[in-house]
């Protein structure tokens, strides 16, 4: 479907609302309806921004929502500019992860300010999505997880947060920062426990805290293989195939029992 002629139209209405905006700042403008006339600019902007999105002009979505976001701050709707700010980030998803990533803190500050942390903590999920996925820091999709807890804590949605905290754990430790999975995978796998519908999940967490836990200490690795009779890499080999038989390994876990295999060989060096 050609949607070319909703391109076209956006265009018009963007410079439509620019005019309302630029009327309402005139002195006869403020006299007569000038609040008025920033609240037509909005609706305006939102309904270019729509047009925008048919088109799949998604850096214009993006630009017109942020135009309609900006405007309702300036008319004090809070909610209104947030709102807008998502939308924003949205469209710019899927062209301009940076700016998107801008838009979405930009509705992160507006909702933190109104007290609502469990919404912030969600747009927090997905900007930390986008630093996984588009610009591949996984750094900074670590600390907006963490945020995104923080904010889940507080709002005591602890199972929310939980699922944050495993992705913190499991990219904490993909970057050799095993301390920081240990206590993560403890702790969750210690609030799981007493939960019998998550009970089962608990074993899970403190294996891959057990994981980390032999990366990190060789010697004591090496001293827990050594208690079986013939423990060396070969059998150490065979017993990850039989587990993986019953349990099918995901990345993570393959790409952790291969550190550690690299440590009982020796080859590894001091993950410390």
């Amino acid at each position: 479907m050609d949607n070319s002629g909703k391109e076209k139209e956006a265009i018009q209405l963007m410079a439509e609302a620019e005019k309302k905006v630029k009327s309402s700042h005139s002195f006869l403008g403020g006299l007569f309806g000038g609040n008025s006339k920033v609240e037509e600019a909005c609706e305006m902007y939102a309904r270019a921004a729509n047009m925008f999105k048919m088109a799949k002009n998604w850096n214009a979505a993006g630009s017109a929502f942020c135009q309609a976001a900006k405007l309702h701050m300036q008319l004090q709707s809070k909610h209104d500019s947030a709102t807008s700010f998502v939308d924003a980030g949205n469209a710019y998803k899927k062209a301009d992860p940076q700016e998107a990533i801008n838009c979405l803190n930009a509705a992160i500050d507006i909702y933190t300010d109104m007290g609502r942390f469990t919404i912030a903590a969600k747009h927090h999920i997905t900007i930390a999505e986008i630093y996984e996925s588009e610009m591949v820091d996984i750094e900074k999709a670590i600390a907006h997880y963490e945020q995104a807890a923080d904010y889940y804590k507080g709002e005591e949605s602890n199972s929310s947060a939980n699922k944050c905290l495993l992705k913190v754990a499991s990219y904490g430790a993909q970057l050799e920062q095993y301390q920081k999975a240990i206590e993560i995978y403890e702790q969750v796998g210690t609030n799981t426990m007493d939960n019998p519908l998550l009970k089962y999940s608990a074993k899970e967490y403190f294996f891959k805290a057990a994981l980390c836990h032999f990366i990190v200490d060789e010697l004591n690795a090496k001293k827990l293989l050594d208690a079986h009779e013939e423990q060396n890499s070969e059998a150490f080999t065979e017993a990850v195939k039989e587990f993986d038989s019953v349990s099918r390994l995901d990345q993570w876990l393959t790409t952790m029992l291969l550190r550690l295999k690299k440590t009982i060989q020796g080859d590894a060096g001091d993950l410390k």
